[in-house]
C-alpha cells in the first residue's frame, strides 16, 4: 500500500476522489476539499515534499504547477505529482514518474477508474528500458544523478546499452531466472576496454569507466509497531537502529521497510517509506511463519499477530534468500526495529 494524498476543488472533483478511495485499495488516500481548505493544503504540500509523499490534484493543471512550483527541487528527491481532469477521462504524472513513482500511481488510477494514463516521459513513450526505473525496482542507489540523462539519451539513440556487474556480486539478483532486458548486454567483468555505460558495484574503484553508477543498498528494515504510532516516532527508531549497525539513513544503503500485512495501512510506516523513498512490503503470517532463521519469538506477539516474530522474520523475508540480521528485535519506545543484510555475494 502507498500513501497519496488528494486535493480536489470541485463537487465533480470530491466525487472522483472518492471513486478513487473505493476502487484503489493498493492506496491510502488522504483526500482534502481545496474550497473549504486552501491553507490546509498549502501547509500539507510543503509537509508532502518534506515527507516526500505523492499527490494528486484533481483540476486544471495549471493550479497543480502553481501550487507546487516553490518546492521543486531536485528528480530524484521530489515527490510524485499528479492531475487528473474532473471528469476522471485523463491522470498525468508531471513531476517525478520514474524515481518518485507518479507513472506507476497513474497507471494505476487509470486502470481501476477507466482513465487514460498520460505518460510523457521518453523512455516510457518509446517503450524502452528505463535506468532509473530498474535501479529503484532493484535496490540500487544512483551515485551520479547526470548519469541517468546520459544513458537514457544513449539508448533512445542507439537502441542498446552495456552494463558491467562488479565480479563480486551476484548478477541473478538483478535478473532473476530471466535475461536481462533486449536493450542491455551485461558484459564480462572486467569490461573489456575498461569501459560499460552502467556499472552496479558496491565502490566507484573497480577501474571501470562508466556514464551511470549504481550501488546495491544492501540493507532491509522490519517494523512492528503499535497502531497508530506517528510517522516520527517510528522514524527515530530507524535512525537508532542503523547508529548500532553503523549505518545511517543518508548513507544510501536502505533497500526497504517490511512488516506484517496487518500494518499494510498503518500511516506511520507509509510515511516513513515515502520519506526515505524507499518501498514498504509486507507479508502474511504464514508467509513470515515460513522464513527460516532463528528469530526471537513472542508469545504475546503470536496471540495478536499469528506469528511469532513480526520485525525479525519480515527483514529477513524481504532481503530474500541468504539474508542474515544484522540488528535483532530491538525496541524504541514501542517500536520493534530488526536490520536484515542482503547476500549479493557469488
Amino acid at each position: 500500500m502507498q500513501l497519496i494524498r488528494i486535493y480536489s476543488f470541485t463537487n465533480k472533483g470530491d466525487e472522483l476522489a472518492d471513486r478513487i478511495k473505493t476502487l484503489c485499495p493498493e492506496l491510502m488516500c488522504e483526500h482534502y476539499n481545496g474550497r473549504g481548505e486552501g491553507e490546509l493544503i498549502d501547509q500539507l504540500i510543503s509537509d508532502s515534499f518534506s515527507l516526500r509523499i505523492p499527490m494528486l490534484f484533481i483540476g486544471a493543471a495549471g493550479i497543480a504547477v502553481r501550487k507546487i512550483a516553490p518546492y521543486v527541487k531536485d528528480k530524484l528527491t521530489d515527490s510524485a505529482v499528479l492531475v487528473a481532469d474532473e471528469a476522471g477521462r485523463f491522470v498525468v504524472p508531471i513531476l517525478s514518474g520514474h524515481v518518485g513513482g507518479a507513472n506507476k500511481i497513474a497507471e494505476t488510477i487509470a486502470q481501476k477508474i477507466g482513465a487514460e494514463a498520460v505518460i510523457t516521459t521518453a523512455t516510457d513513450v518509446e517503450g524502452v528500458f528505463a535506468a532509473d526505473v530498474f535501479a529503484k525496482e532493484n535496490g540500487l542507489r544512483i551515485l551520479n544523478r547526470d548519469g541517468i540523462k546520459a544513458v537514457s539519451a544513449k539508448l533512445l539513440k542507439e537502441g542498446r546499452l552495456t552494463v558491467a556487474v562488479s565480479s563480486d556480486i551476484n548478477v541473478k539478483v538483478f535478473f532473476p531466472g530471466e535475461k536481462p532486458p533486449k536493450e542491455l548486454e551485461v558484459l564480462p567483468y572486467p569490461a573489456e576496454g575498461g569501459s560499460a555505460d552502467i556499472m552496479i558495484s558496491d565502490t566507484l574503484d573497480d577501474g571501470i569507466n562508466a556514464l551511470l553508477y549504481l550501488k546495491p543498498m544492501n540493507y532491509v528494515i522490519g517494523i512492528g509497531a503499535r497502531k497508530g504510532v506517528r510517522q516520527e516516532k517510528i522514524h527515530e527508531a530507524i535512525k537508532h537502529a542503523l547508529a548500532i549497525c553503523g549505518l545511517s539513513e543518508d548513507g544510501g544503503d536502505i533497500a526497504a521497510l517490511a512488516s506484517i500485512d496487518l500494518k499494510s495501512g498503518e500511516r506511520g510506516i507509509l510515511a516513513c517509506a515515502a520519506k526515505m523513498q524507499v518501498p514498504f512490503y509486507t507479508y502474511s503470517a504464514e508467509e513470515l511463519a515460513g522464513t527460516k532463521g532463528i528469530f526471537t519469538a513472542s508469545g504475546f506477539v503470536e496471540e495478536k499477530t499469528g506469528v511469532d516474530n513480526v520485525c525479525e522474520r519480515a527483514a529477513v523475508c524481504c532481503a530474500g534468500a541468504g539474508a542474515k540480521l544484522l540488528l535483532k528485535k530491538t525496541v524504541f519506545d514501542g517500536v520493534t526495529i530488526a536490520v536484515a543484510q542482503k547476500k549479493l555475494k557469488q
